[in-house]
């Protein structure tokens, strides 16, 4: 990689990383679904200008934005609405053995013994968050975050049977389909919406324009661009960055505090998962 793609594939964690934390601002007085509607109208009405469906693709990408990003937001977001940032941030680190699960299962992908070894550490790691005392009673919470991330491993591995369209293109479609999704999503599941939109602060209108504009359109289409161009154990890596990048701006900027279950959950899960990424499938020893 190039020093320009690996500064790239440095800023997508940081991107997304400062994005979670700022939509962790938010949900103090937006709902959830809501919120990520307005996100995603607001990728979609900047980009559709230029970008022509190809419409043999549009059922797929229907299914992708209906899985990876409606279903999913509305569970990782109402699981992070109850959680702090940085405990939600290292939960859903269970997306990258979920995607090599599910790989594996749908795509018929190898899973050596070293990847393996990875998941079981990454899972363990989750089990010792979701023991943290005073998570007691959020058990909801937990699960709603880490069904978030089985159903975005899902829909990456539906992305990477795609093919054929670009990072910006994909996300913009995606985008379009997915934001009368969750508009319909939030008028079933939601209520006072009107209301939030009426006495939203400032700080939630930047947080929205982030995450529509700098989160969901350029980070998401550097993603889509470098594994268009890389191989994923050679990208995924750099994801590693994510939940150090939630942790330290949910303590800096939130003034969450990390207890030592989550600290010693935490860098177990993300030991597994650096693992997990680094393994090569191809090396039949592990």
């Amino acid at each position: 990689m190039r020093p320009l793609d690996v500064l790239l594939a440095v800023s997508v964690p940081v991107i997304w990383g400062t994005g979670f934390v700022l939509a962790k601002v938010a949900l103090h007085d937006f709902p959830p679904i809501l919120l990520m509607s307005l996100r995603f109208a607001l990728t979609a009405f900047v980009l559709i200008w230029f970008f022509r469906p190809k419409v043999p693709l549009l059922p797929k990408i229907f299914a992708i934005s209906l899985i990876s990003a409606t279903i999913q937001y509305g569970l990782t977001f109402n699981g992070l609405k109850m959680l702090d940032a940085s405990t939600a941030g290292l939960l859903i680190q269970v997306e990258v053995p979920m995607c090599a699960l599910l790989a594996a299962f749908l795509l018929k992908e190898k899973i050596t013994l070293k990847m393996a070894f990875g998941m079981a550490l990454a899972f363990i790691g989750v089990a010792i968050i979701a023991g943290e005392p005073k998570l007691d009673g959020n058990e909801l919470a937990i699960l709603l975050v880490l069904g978030g991330g089985f159903f975005w491993s899902l829909g990456q591995v539906m992305t990477r049977q795609l093919g054929g369209i670009g990072g910006f293109e994909l996300i913009t479609w995606i985008a379009v389909f997915a934001t009368p999704q969750m508009f319909l999503a939030s008028w079933l599941f939601e209520d006072n919406q009107i209301e939030a939109i009426q006495n939203a602060g400032p700080e939630v209108w930047i947080a929205i324009v982030y995450m529509g504009l700098i989160m969901t359109a350029v980070g998401y289409a550097i993603w889509y661009h470098l594994l268009g161009r890389f191989p994923v154990n050679k990208v995924a890596p750099f994801l590693l960055l994510l939940p150090i990048t939630i942790m330290i701006e949910s303590v800096m900027f939130l003034g969450e505090q990390l207890t030592w279950f989550i600290t010693a959950g935490g860098i177990l899960t993300i030991v597994g998962v650096a693992v997990l990424v680094t393994s090569d499938p191809n090396d039949g020893t592990g």
